[in-house]
């Protein structure tokens, strides 16, 4: 009875040992555990950043356009003929007034050489009549006149001498009747030679002339029409240039109003741009531009030729003509090109990279991430001034000893811890990503923070 009292009093003994073995245990593995997780080290943010930079901006107005030839020409017949011969191909280099192409004109040089000889003529009949014919009565009608008065002052004394007698019973008075009736004929014959001088003086001499010049004028004038008609078969340039078209071969038929030869000049080529009032406001003649052409690999310098100084009705925007030089031809009309225009410039401007600009949600404000004192990102709010394809100014909400985050801040939320520097572990397609320097094991989506579960 001793002996069993004995195993019962042991027992318990083991069984609290061993669970308080158990006891410990459970009591020790949370902390163990605990501890083991708290030693898990914070996964590193790798980015670039660097400090704003000083100095001039140049605002770029940029806009889409195509190359126009600097004076273009559709020359076309105005008469309708056969085209007798070409003196150029497509692709000649011509000069302002050379001969491109005759038409047929073998009727029109007829009636040129018709309408050449009635014009001689008149111009013989104008001769006549200011030369030789109203001279010539206007110097009988003078003759007329003094003969008439030589005739009317004889007859008179004859009166006055037969009249003498006549009183002294000398004559009958037959005889002075027949005096007197021979100076009335005398002043009849005098009125009329001087009315005819006088008409030929005032009226006469200036209706011939005026009769003959009409005639001369008129035939001129058919004439220089028919010499028209036929210069219309000479096709001649009216710029230098190069044939750009030419649709017709020698035998058929040019119609009157239709484009026979097309002429372009490519020695320089216009970029028109339609660009907004307040963007036109900042140009002047003059100005620096650059056009981007497809397969060219530097952007080709141009000048601002042109500001229009009305809006475009339909799109109330501003047109503009860039002038770009183009010596040896290697550009083309009808190339659509890339335009962009050196507009306001600032001097002394605070910037940083454009990749370091970042938008809210709603887009209503833009802010930069920056590494503080203590390694961590933070965000600030920015004012932005002008902004090109690489650079964007600041104009207020960052100072000049901001580290900027340049590369890398896309997802990084407020107070994360970052290093500057290329992530040695990163995998060389990771540098295309947007959030390069965050590592998979921190991604996270954007605005989360990072202690939410």
């Amino acid at each position: 009875m001793m002996k069993s009292s004995s195993a019962v009093s042991n027992f318990p003994s083991r069984t609290v040992k061993r669970w308080s073995v158990l006891l410990c245990a459970s009591v020790l593995l949370p902390v163990g555990c605990k501890k083991k997780a708290d030693e898990t080290p914070t996964p590193e943010v790798y980015v670039q950043a660097a400090r704003p930079e000083q100095g001039s901006i140049s605002e770029q107005i940029v806009a889409d356009a195509i190359l126009a030839p600097l004076a273009q020409a559709a020359i076309s017949s105005k008469v309708t003929a056969p085209v007798r011969k070409f003196y150029v191909q497509r692709g000649s280099r011509i000069r302002a007034g050379q001969l491109l192409a005759t038409l047929e004109n073998s009727d029109l040089a007829a009636a040129a050489l018709d309408n050449k000889g009635t014009y001689t003529a008149a111009q013989a009949t104008f001769d006549t009549a200011t030369k030789a014919t109203v001279p010539e009565d206007l110097t009988k009608a003078k003759l007329d006149l003094s003969q008439a008065k030589a005739t009317l002052d004889l007859n008179q004394s004859i009166v006055n001498a037969r009249n003498q007698l006549f009183t002294q019973g000398a004559i009958p008075g037959r005889d002075l009747d027949t005096a007197k009736a021979t100076l009335v004929q005398s002043q009849a014959t005098y009125d009329i030679a001087r009315q005819h001088l006088e008409s030929l003086q005032r009226v006469g001499n200036k209706a011939a002339i005026q009769n003959a010049q009409g005639n001369l004028e008129s035939a001129k004038g058919k004439y220089l029409g028919a010499e028209a008609q036929l210069s219309y078969t000479e096709i001649r340039s009216p710029i230098s240039g190069a044939v750009t078209d030419r649709p017709l071969f020698a035998g058929e038929t040019a119609a009157a109003g239709t484009p026979l030869i097309t002429i372009m000049d490519t020695s320089a080529l216009i970029a028109k741009l339609h660009i907004a009032q307040m963007q036109s406001q900042q140009l002047t003649l003059g100005g620096d531009a650059e056009v981007t052409i497809p397969g060219v690999d530097k952007p080709i310098p141009a000048k601002v030729s042109l500001i229009s100084p009305a809006l475009d009705p339909g799109s109330t925007t501003v047109e503009v003509w860039l002038r770009v030089e183009n010596p040896k031809g290697a550009l083309k009309a009808g190339t659509p090109v890339h335009a962009s225009i050196t507009g306001r410039t600032v001097a002394n401007a605070l910037t940083v990279p454009a990749g370091a600009i970042q938008s809210s949600p709603d887009g209503s404000k833009k802010f930069v991430m920056v590494v503080g004192p203590d390694s961590t990102a933070h965000k600030k709010t920015v004012t932005l001034g002008i902004q090109t394809a690489e650079d964007v100014q600041i104009v207020n909400g960052l100072a000049p000893s901001d580290m900027v985050i340049s590369v890398g801040a896309y997802g990084i939320d407020e107070n994360t811890t970052v290093k500057i520097g290329v992530d040695p572990n990163a995998k060389p397609e990771d540098d295309a990503k947007p959030s390069a320097g965050t590592p998979d094991s921190t991604a996270k989506e954007p605005g989360k923070d990072a202690n939410d579960k």
